[in-house]
């Protein structure tokens, strides 16, 4: 790749429902709901193990997905409309809930490989989630970095949310299509992406940069911190910048998940400008 820079007790989400046990679960699955999710397991060649589709309208409607998943050895149940309503909670499952494996994180040497070998024309976008231990927020940083259009998210190993089915369920397909490294040492990985080329923008409150004057068209990983707490001193001291987003109210700082939206968005503002 080249070196130059172009420019510059919590919801633990197993499924489990509050009420009469619901009969049938697939024990040592997770649970992926809505269309969209399900869409992502089966496009992406991973169908599930039993897939749960509502009696009745929903049986029509689904009728194409379906198929496709029991081509891919599904086994389907037809479900009451009130058994995936207890097993959803307050998710929105649209008449269709998948068991399958869990996730697994991508490997650092993973990251490595496809970087050295780097197969995309744009530049790299890789986002880095530095002590985001809530799956809520989380799956939502997973859904915009999907949508934004990022190569990759990075995570350390320490101090960081599983994979696990609630991260599936908010970030919407995004935790099935987009890669999410794992990796030892944050630091150091950070250390070695600058090695590769990439430049590392980090988000802190205390920043002067404002958001607006980063350059975020060449190769670029973005960092962002745990809410409250912000970036570790190690991942902070390994960035080649700080930034912060411009607040004219009365609050101080936003959601992560918010706050990586528009930072994410505000890349792709840059790149597609600079045609990349």
């Amino acid at each position: 790749m080249a070196k130059g820079r172009k420019g510059r007790q919590r919801d633990t989400g197993k499924g489990a429902a509050r009420g009469p046990a619901l009969p049938g679960i697939p024990g040592g699955l997770d649970a992926v709901f809505g269309v969209h999710a399900v869409r992502a397991l089966l496009e992406r060649g991973d169908a599930p193990r039993v897939l749960w589709v509502q009696e009745g309208e929903a049986q029509q409607r689904l009728a194409e997905m379906v198929d496709r998943a029991r081509q891919g050895g599904a086994r389907i149940e037809l479900r009451s409309r009130d058994e995936l309503d207890r097993l959803a909670r307050e998710a929105a499952h649209q008449g269709v809930v998948a068991f399958t494996a869990p996730l697994a994180f991508e490997s650092e040497a993973s990251l490595w490989f496809k970087l050295e070998a780097w197969p995309h024309e744009a530049p790299p976008l890789l986002l880095v989630l530095d002590g985001v231990t809530d799956v809520h927020n989380f799956g939502a940083c997973l859904r915009s970095a999907d949508a934004a259009g990022v190569h990759g998210v990075i995570v350390p190993k320490d101090k960081a949310a599983p994979l696990n089915a609630t991260v599936r369920k908010v970030a919407c397909g995004a935790a099935e299509s987009l890669p999410v490294y794992q990796v030892t040492n944050l630091a150091r990985a950070l250390a070695r992406l600058k090695e590769s080329g990439i430049w590392i923008t980090g988000t802190a409150g205390e920043a002067e940069a404002q958001l607006f004057d980063a350059d975020f068209c060449g190769p670029t990983a973005l960092v962002m911190g745990a809410e409250g707490k912000g970036m570790r001193r190690l991942t902070r001291e390994a960035c080649d910048g700080l930034v912060k987003l411009p607040m004219a109210g009365s609050v101080s700082s936003l959601n992560v998940s918010v706050a990586t939206g528009i930072c994410l968005f505000e890349a792709v503002r840059q790149r597609r400008g600079a045609g990349g």
